[in-house]
């Protein structure tokens, strides 16, 4: 039964990455970890194999108003929103001034709140006045509150393209559509799917056994052609490598049943949570960056290989100062090695 206490580990604060740094360092794990540079691992692809990518595009979805720092995450008539702020200063039916005279009334309390606007607020007024959700470690390790300009580049990935994401899929940022034509030459396949990251990115596990943990639905589409490539790649005998925890969990999601499928691939909404053991349906190889402390993409990883050596293999690259999180390095993982 996997704890909390399980999935923790320290590390310094200084190797927290503030910005990107390209090109990476890489750690590939095989039998034991070494770092290897991005050349050398895009000529560990074979051709035949086939590369997953999320296309998913952040939105800009944090306003600041004074003190308060509001997140929001959803709507479905773009009046009636869920958000994400310190609201316990906030009654129920109080009203928040927003930029350009807009307001919103808290309806509910819990996390996610409920909010009211008085209009609708559009995606045109979000790209006036909101930021990209920077995690808010980053905010912490700047000590700065709001995203700096550049940051609207550095977190979106070379081929982001479908808006509804609350967060980057940080394995993408270390590749660009250069890095994509090498391996197009190696004749290695390359496909992607949707998921936009949502409200689970930002709510720490609070349960102590994390079976218990109730993951929240993320959005998925998985094009026809790309599960047709998934098929054929795993009947040749050929390896799947998913770019990124988001990759994986479509993917994996789909295996399990969690979508209807159609003519047109998937689509859905899944909450599946990948924690060891998990019996591994497509994934063969998982690039994906170093994952913070007591969270589901740490025990996802842990899932892919083991929790021990996940953690052996952390501690070896704390040690070697590699980058960590959203800005920092990568690593790279084969399917079942030291797998329980």
């Amino acid at each position: 039964m996997l704890t909390l206490k399980d999935l923790d580990f320290p590390y310094p604060a200084e190797l927290v990455a503030q910005s990107p740094v390209r090109p990476s360092r890489v750690m590939w794990v095989d039998e034991k970890p070494c770092e290897i540079s991005l050349d050398q691992l895009l000529q560990k692809f074979n051709p035949g194999d086939l590369l997953i990518l999320n296309n998913t595009k952040v939105l800009k979805r944090r306003i600041f108003v004074g003190d308060l720092e509001i997140l929001f995450l959803k709507s479905e008539n773009l009046l009636d929103w869920q958000v994400l702020f310190p609201a316990s200063r906030t009654k129920i039916g109080d009203w928040i001034e927003l930029p350009l005279g807009e307001k919103i009334q808290l309806l509910s309390k819990g996390r996610p709140q409920e909010v009211r606007s008085l209009r609708p607020l559009s995606e045109e007024y979000f790209e006036k006045v909101a930021e990209i959700p920077l995690p808010p470690y980053i905010q912490k390790a700047r000590d700065e509150r709001h995203t700096r300009n550049e940051d609207s580049l550095w977190y979106q990935t070379a081929w982001a393209e479908k808006s509804g994401s609350l967060a980057s899929p940080t394995a993408s940022l270390h590749f660009s559509k250069d890095h994509l034509e090498i391996l197009k030459n190696k004749k290695v396949q390359i496909q992607l799917i949707t998921l936009h990251v949502g409200l689970g990115t930002f709510l720490p596990v609070t349960t102590e056994i994390l079976s218990q943990h109730k993951m929240h639905f993320e959005d998925v589409e998985i094009p026809f052609q790309t599960w047709q490539a998934v098929e054929d790649t795993k009947s040749n005998g050929f390896a799947v490598w998913a770019l990124g925890t988001t990759a994986a969990r479509a993917l994996e999601s789909a295996a399990a049943g969690k979508f209807e499928k159609t003519s047109q691939g998937f689509r859905g909404a899944t909450d599946l949570m990948i924690a060891p053991p998990y019996d591994w349906k497509v994934v063969d190889r998982l690039m994906t960056n170093f994952h913070q402390p007591q969270s589901t993409l740490l025990a996802l990883v842990a899932g892919f290989s083991s929790l021990e050596k996940v953690k052996s293999c952390y501690q070896w690259a704390i040690e070697r100062k590699f980058r960590l999180f959203s800005y920092g390095d990568l690593s790279v993982w084969i399917k079942g090695k030291d797998q329980p």
